[in-house]
C-alpha cells in the first residue's frame, strides 16, 4: 500500500515538475504577439467590444481594426467575416461555408473596417432588429473576423457584439 503510494507520489512530482511554464496558473491568459483592438468602442460588456449603431441613425454598422504600429506588422485583409450566437464560437471564422462575408476587406497599414447595416444583417441572418420607442438592445449575434497580416500569419481576435439604440 505504501510502496503504490509512493509511486503516484513520484508520478505527480515528475509531472509537475516536467512543465515548461515557469506559472501554474488557473487565470493566466495566452495573448498574441500582435493585439487586435477595436477603435471606435462603445463599451466593453462582459468582456465583449461593443460597437454601437441606431435605427434612426441608417442602422449602419461600422467595425474598426486596428494592430500596434510598433509590432512592424500591416493589416493586408480581413480574409472572412463570420457572426455566431455565442461569444466563444472561433471555429465559425475558420471555415468556408456559412460566412457572413466571404470577399477580403483590405486593410490600411495598421487599420481595417468593416461595415455592414441593420438591413444586410437582417437579409443575411433572417433575423429582425427592432427597437420601439426608447428601447435598445444587442444584435443577437457576435462578429468573429479572420485578419491576415502582411507577412501571411492569421488573427482571430475576440468578437464584437454591437448595440443598438432606437
Amino acid at each position: 500500500m505504501n510502496k503504490n503510494i509512493l509511486i503516484i507520489c513520484l508520478l505527480v512530482i515528475a509531472t509537475l515538475t516536467g512543465c515548461k511554464k515557469d506559472e501554474f496558473n488557473f487565470l493566466s491568459q495566452n495573448h498574441p504577439d500582435v493585439p487586435v483592438t477595436v477603435t471606435n468602442l462603445f463599451g466593453m460588456y462582459n468582456g465583449v467590444p461593443t460597437v454601437s449603431t441606431s435605427l434612426s441613425g441608417g442602422g449602419t454598422i461600422t467595425i474598426n481594426l486596428s494592430i500596434p504600429a510598433n509590432k512592424g506588422r500591416t493589416i493586408k485583409e480581413i480574409t472572412r467575416v463570420a457572426i455566431a450566437s455565442t461569444p466563444t464560437n472561433y471555429k465559425v471564422v475558420q471555415v468556408s461555408t456559412g460566412l457572413y462575408n466571404t470577399a477580403p476587406i483590405a486593410g490600411d497599414g495598421t487599420s481595417v473596417t468593416f461595415t455592414t447595416s441593420l438591413a444586410e444583417y437582417t437579409s443575411k441572418t433572417g433575423i429582425n432588429v427592432t427597437a420601439s420607442g426608447t428601447a435598445t438592445s444587442f444584435l443577437s449575434r457576435y462578429f468573429y473576423f479572420l485578419i491576415t497580416l502582411d507577412n501571411g500569419d492569421q488573427l482571430i481576435p475576440v468578437p464584437v457584439r454591437v448595440y443598438v439604440a432606437s
